[in-house]
């Protein structure tokens, strides 16, 4: 049985040798000896925490988030670090926290810096068909990625401080959904060039040659979070099948015996690939979270929760009060032009280092266990 009290130690642990410079979780900048950066990655934590504070009543997760945001927001609602001239959807994700942080402080900084961004987004790039493009450096191109990393945020500020008109939002999902989805596999390609030009685009579709798990678990959360946050009568809807399609489809690739999935999905057992952490976790939380708004039958629920139990079997290891979290994909993307190592072929995929304890795998299963505790009906 999950001694779920040492996951509880470790995040504790994690909160408690963390500054806003140097997160506990974010061992990519911390083996390069940098500083900290507002980055994806710890809004996605962060999120996590203020989840956690929600089901546990414990203050020291939002109090953290709280330390976080008055780092790096300043009194003008400039982000430190933050440079908008890129463009980078990544970049917008943190921006979640603060919503909440407003209304729990007043500060107008917080405010502020959420206007900012939301600017930002007013000025992204867009395809011809209106999706926002991934980055400046990838012109013209649609990544899975990119819907969790901004369109959360988009529908938060819409939600609190706009007009609550979610129709753009729910219209890129409509065109990924057209652009991106694979009729013979039920599945998402990670990347779309509506230009054609990438190298790595297929000249007629524009898609990339794959499915990479942990971009269509970026994508299966952005629709969890976005059925959470949009309310009903406002589009809500149109959301509910492509979620509910996607889960159901998921399901055909699920590993048997672990419960997980694989690195590329479709191509389970093949020589290289692997059962991966991250994207696992993600699919956990999209299906636990889909079970609990009633999106979901309760067969998703379960299948999230051998999921979990399985990333916990598979990788997850106690040293005295270290926890070690393995089968992490460090990294993967497409592209850019000068970088043709990138192609979106299978051997690309199974290529990236797989590492431990990385933050992008830590910070999925955290989002899955702030699930599994609403489950188990764990502290308040």
């Amino acid at each position: 049985m999950t001694d779920y009290a040492k996951i509880d130690d470790y995040v504790n642990r994690l909160v408690a040798e963390s500054t806003p410079e140097h997160t506990m979780w974010n061992l990519e900048v911390i083996r390069q000896g940098k500083k900290n950066k507002w980055n994806y990655i710890d809004g996605c934590m962060l999120t996590a925490l203020l989840d956690m504070t929600r089901i546990t009543g414990d203050s020291r997760y939002a109090d953290f988030v709280e330390l976080t945001g008055d780092f790096f927001v300043e009194e003008d609602g400039n982000i430190k670090t933050l440079q908008s001239d890129k463009a980078n959807l990544d970049d917008i994700n943190e921006g979640r926290i603060l919503f909440e942080l407003y209304q729990k402080t007043g500060k107008q900084k917080f405010r502020l810096a959420a206007d900012r961004l939301r600017k930002q987004l007013d000025e992204q790039p867009r395809t011809v068909e209106g999706n926002f493009w991934h980055k400046a450096i990838y012109p013209n191109q649609v990544w899975l990625d990119g819907l969790y990393m901004a369109q959360p945020f988009y529908a938060l500020y819409e939600k609190n401080f706009g007009t609550g008109d979610f129709s753009d939002i729910v219209k890129q999902f409509k065109t990924v959904r057209e652009k991106m989805f694979s009729q013979e596999k039920g599945l998402y390609f990670h990347g779309y060039d509506a230009s054609r030009v990438a190298f790595w685009s297929d000249p007629e579709t524009g898609c990339s040659k794959n499915f990479w798990l942990r971009s269509i678990g970026w994508f299966s959360v952005a629709l969890a979070d976005l059925l959470e946050i949009l309310p009903e009568g406002s589009q809500r809807d149109v959301l509910v099948p492509i979620f509910t399609e996607l889960m159901g489809n998921l399901l055909n690739y699920q590993d048997e015996e672990s419960g997980m999935y694989w690195q590329v999905p479709d191509q389970g057992g093949r020589e290289g690939n692997y059962l991966e952490t991250s994207g696992s976790a993600m699919l956990a939380y999209a299906m636990l979270k889909g079970a609990r708004l009633g999106v979901l039958d309760e067969k998703f629920a379960l299948a999230g929760e051998k999921t979990f139990h399985g990333i916990i079997d598979r990788y997850l290891t106690f040293t005295g009060n270290d926890l070690n979290l393995g089968g992490i994909c460090l990294v993967a993307g497409l592209g850019p032009q000068d970088n043709r190592r990138r192609d979106g072929s299978y051997e690309y995929y199974i290529s990236e280092p797989v590492v431990e304890n990385d933050a992008k795998g830590v910070a999925p299963f955290l989002l899955a266990y702030t699930e599994i505790k609403r489950r188990q009906d764990f502290g308040k």
